[in-house]
């Protein structure tokens, strides 16, 4: 199983030093990836109707991923670069491509893209993006961003999307992968059909018998199930007594990945973020430099 740690968006702060450290403490430390949460804008919460039910707000910093990992391409040499999730159907699809492709060359082929619809109407209308249709407009983005991937000019015509004989320069080298992440079985069913892998965002049973669950809705789709990934989420919360009992139970549910969450750890800042990922990797076994 690969180990991963997650970016910790609201506690690292703007110091592009400890931005760097801590990335390279996490590959020093033998984690196999990081993982970086996006949100473009933060909203107030109150007085929404129908309510906002995400965990952030006006005052959670996000860095912007892409442009995070352009700089910790830089910095990095082996430590895979996973988005879990940018929400994709509130960004414009060939930008995506372009930026993931970018990403990719400038790492080395490092970048896994993790996508997802998200939570927040406030974020797409801020966008200048639908809501309502934003499934729909996912189903065509993915096909539309790996058309721009593998062709050199492509002539597409969708529902949503319109390219008249263009592409994107340069390409990666390779068809990034492309991970799903959510929830719900309708984005299980979703994954089965179109994605590489599946990302879950809560531990606990239900996630745990959805990981089993994914692979068969992969296999009825008559698709590998074992070339599909499956990572699972760690809380560091859970503290050192169950760390080891947590991944475990992932492992036994087939799950190809994991990923640390430390985020929100007392007190916040960098220095703590990076003792919490060592802290971890101690009591779980991870190899130093592997």
């Amino acid at each position: 199983m690969r180990i991963g740690c997650t970016f910790p968006q609201s506690d690292i702060g703007n110091d592009p030093v400890a931005i760097r450290d801590f990335a390279q403490a996490a590959e020093a430390l033998g984690y196999t990836h990081i993982m970086i949460y996006d949100h473009v804008l933060g909203a107030v919460h109150e007085g929404r109707d129908p309510p906002l039910t995400g965990p952030y707000t006006e005052n959670s910093p996000f860095h912007e991923p892409m442009v995070t990992y352009g700089f910790l391409a830089a910095v990095t040499s082996k430590i895979e670069l996973c988005t879990g999730i940018v929400i994709l159907p509130q960004r414009q699809t060939a930008l995506v491509a372009k930026q993931a492709a970018e990403v990719d060359i400038l790492s080395g082929g490092r970048l896994r893209l993790g996508v997802g619809t998200g939570w927040n109407p406030v974020e797409y209308e801020g966008l200048g993006m639908g809501w309502e249709d934003r499934g729909d407009r996912y189903e065509e983005q993915i096909a539309l961003v790996r058309r721009l991937w593998d062709e050199p000019v492509i002539d597409f015509r969708g529902k949503f999307h319109r390219i008249d004989r263009a592409g994107i320069l340069p390409r990666p080298s390779r068809r990034i992968p492309i991970w799903m992440g959510g929830a719900h079985d309708r984005v299980l069913r979703r994954a089965a059909r179109l994605a590489d892998g599946f990302m879950f965002s809560r531990g606990g049973p239900r996630s745990l018998e959805s990981a089993r669950q994914v692979r068969d809705y992969v296999a009825a789709e008559g698709r590998d199930a074992s070339k599909f990934g499956v990572e699972g989420i760690l809380n560091y919360s859970d503290g050192p007594d169950l760390w080891a009992e947590r991944l475990e139970s992932w492992r036994q549910a087939g799950a190809s990945h994991a990923c640390v969450r430390t985020m929100d750890e007392q007190p916040i800042g960098p220095a703590t973020q990076i003792l919490a990922i060592r802290r971890y990797a101690e009591a779980v076994g991870l190899k130093s430099g592997s």
